[in-house]
């Protein structure tokens, strides 16, 4: 019995024949009365997960005739049949609001399977094998370094290749191309596609990113199987292009919406990042404006009176001087100390007479500032 692990047994129920009984009870028949007890009650549980399985299947089966004929009806109804179509939608509107209720229950009882304590007929059940009992032990929780560098080191590795599947259209060549290449299926080239996605978006390349955003799609699927199955995905992938082949409707639609959602937030999260680069390319160009003071000539400006703000534009200075001598010297002793720190006003940096190609210059970038400030 070595290599198994003996913790397991403390979920199992404790034999009944080690129980402690009354001594004028016939041990064994009580025994035998239990098991039986429990035979037929473990019976019934399982005829209660048939049953709604088979619930379930047939409430699928009357949907997809529903579906069907909602189609047909869709299609070639005239006005005279306008209310045999509105009768046909009730009845598929009904009969998925059945099939959510049937799939509640299913995954209800699916949770109390799990909880079923262990006893001496499931181990006994045929099937019931020594890797059932030898639990393997969790996994090692990789923390978010650790999965930066995976990821990291597997597209170093595969980037043509998931870029290729990325482009991939027909179930076939998807398949077949995982199939040739099974080790792309998994996280990190899922992580890829949706990075490649946001890329594609914000260099307006839709229509890719259309396209890739489908096989990242698909590749959550695959996964989200695998995980369900509790399978390594590698080993379920050709299921779901089996199932998404066969044209399920309900497994169609199920897609085509985590699609359309998927989509959108690669669109939500591409506007959110050309807002951020734009505010840091803004910013920066702030930066580069900024006076010897360090206050941003276009605030500055915007912030002068008009008769000062029309002196600098019109590079008068007689008139700025005019303007000056009528304010209060406290207020424009402020608007010139300002204008100094933010590069607008160089103080004793006047022109010769007569030079004015040097005045021209001087006053050129506070002309220009203003201009764009009214751009902005």
């Amino acid at each position: 019995m070595s290599g198994i692990d003996y913790s397991v047994w403390d979920h199992i129920e404790v034999s009944d024949d080690e129980d402690d009984t009354h001594p004028n009870i016939d041990t064994p028949s009580l025994f035998r009365w239990r098991h039986q007890a429990r035979v037929e009650r473990m019976e019934e549980f399982h005829k209660k997960g048939d049953d709604l399985n088979k619930s379930l299947a047939d409430c699928r089966r009357r949907l997809a005739e529903a579906q069907k004929k909602v189609q047909e009806l869709t299609i070639s109804a005239k006005d005279e049949g306008k209310a045999e179509l509105s009768k046909a939608q009730a009845e598929e509107k009904k009969l998925r609001k059945e099939e959510r209720e049937w799939e509640k229950k299913r995954d209800d009882y699916n949770r109390d399977e799990k909880k079923q304590p262990w006893n001496v007929d499931t181990l006994s059940k045929e099937g019931f094998s020594k890797s059932v009992v030898n639990i393997k032990p969790e996994s090692h929780e990789e923390t978010e370094e650790e999965k930066e560098q995976k990821h990291k080191t597997f597209v170093e590795k595969n980037e043509k290749q998931i870029k290729h599947f990325g482009m991939l259209r027909r179930w076939d060549d998807s398949q077949k191309y995982l199939s040739d290449n099974p080790h792309l299926v998994c996280e990190e080239t899922a992580n890829y596609l949706v990075i490649m996605c946001i890329d594609l978006e914000v260099e307006e390349k839709r229509a890719l990113m259309e396209q890739v955003a489908h096989q990242t799609i698909v590749m959550q699927f695959i996964l989200e199987l695998a995980k369900s199955l509790k399978v390594d995905p590698r080993g379920c992938f050709r299921q779901f292009f089996a199932k998404i082949k066969t044209a399920d409707q309900q497994y169609q639609d199920a897609f085509n919406d985590e699609l359309e959602s998927f989509k959108e937030r690669v669109r939500g999260r591409a506007k959110i990042r050309i807002e951020k680069a734009m505010k840091e390319y803004e910013e920066e160009e702030r930066q580069k404006r900024l006076g010897p003071g360090g206050l941003d000539p276009v605030d500055v400006y915007e912030s002068l009176p008009i008769e000062m703000q029309k002196c600098f534009d019109d590079k008068n200075i007689q008139l700025l001087q005019d303007v000056i001598s009528k304010m209060d010297p406290t207020e424009a002793k402020l608007h010139m100390k300002r204008c100094i720190e933010s590069g607008l006003w160089v103080p004793n940096s006047k022109p010769d007479d007569g030079d004015e190609k040097e005045e021209d210059a001087t006053y050129e970038e506070v002309k220009q500032e203003p201009e764009e400030a009214k751009k902005e």
